[in-house]
């Protein structure tokens, strides 16, 4: 699917990498040529995902973290330093949602989203900013298109998603000079993920169809290609970009409150 050798000599620190698009970003950026290091919150899924990437040739290894916290943050990237060498691709991939109308979500559950997406991102940033500065790498944050247009009942993650894509604009233009490039990967509905299966009914799945242009939902691997490409140098001067992998959905609209209660 890569180019051979495209990320040989790259280490990859992936966050989110044991489940759904970063997981798929991970075993990308791993058959790419890259020694890959995840982490998330569950241990089982992250030996899940380790073993099937060795199985498929890719040197890869794993540590428990949550992104909320950060110095377990700054503990989990200097184990990666140690155990693989310092991270020259940082995918920052956890995130948290669920459908809620604003006025009966919790603070708490605003909050929550909040941390894990836009906190959690930029508490790897932070953390990864001296390794990053000598391997003169780059940062892809996994953002959404929520915040292009309104998204009933997803106030609080259309938020998160917005202050991520400002911190990438903004890192873009502070870390260049020092050889860092930042930039987003946006991914539309995509196919066979743990996020999609709780937020689309299968009832809705028609009708979100005719919202996008390419007729077809995206898949992990269309995101991994994308996120390949960013973090690869055939990407060396893009730098506070977004790419959006949604098949032009966002260009058409959204479903609205009626047709997601229906």
């Amino acid at each position: 699917m890569y180019a051979p050798g495209l990320l040989r000599g790259q280490v990859a620190f992936v966050t989110g990498g044991a489940t759904g698009i970063c997981r798929g970003i991970a075993l990308g950026l791993g058959e790419a040529g890259a020694r890959v290091f995840i982490v998330s919150r569950k241990e089982a899924n992250l030996q899940a995902a380790v073993a099937d990437f060795r199985a498929r040739g890719v040197d890869a290894h794993h540590t428990v973290m949550d992104v909320r916290d950060p110095a377990a943050v700054e503990a989990a990237v200097a184990q990666c330093v140690r155990v693989v060498g310092a991270p020259s691709v940082v995918v920052n991939g956890a995130a948290g949602n669920f459908l809620a109308p604003a006025a009966a979500l919790s603070p708490n559950g605003f909050k929550t989203v909040v941390d894990i997406d836009l906190n959690g991102t930029f508490n790897v940033c932070r953390a990864v900013f001296e390794s990053l500065g000598q391997t003169r790498g780059n940062i892809l944050n996994v953002t959404a298109t929520l915040h292009y247009a309104a998204s009933p009942l997803m106030g609080h993650a259309a938020a998160a998603k917005a202050g991520v894509d400002a911190l990438t604009r903004t890192l873009a233009a502070e870390w260049g000079p020092f050889g860092i490039r930042v930039n987003s990967l946006a991914p539309g509905p995509i196919e066979g993920t743990e996020g999609m299966g709780r937020l689309l009914p299968e009832s809705a799945r028609a009708r979100l169809l005719e919202h996008i242009p390419l007729r077809r939902m995206g898949t992990v691997e269309d995101c991994a290609r994308a996120a390949v490409f960013l973090c690869s140098p055939l990407a060396s001067y893009v730098n506070g970009a977004t790419l959006v992998v949604d098949g032009g959905a966002w260009l058409t609209g959204r479903m609205s409150p009626e047709e997601l209660a229906e």
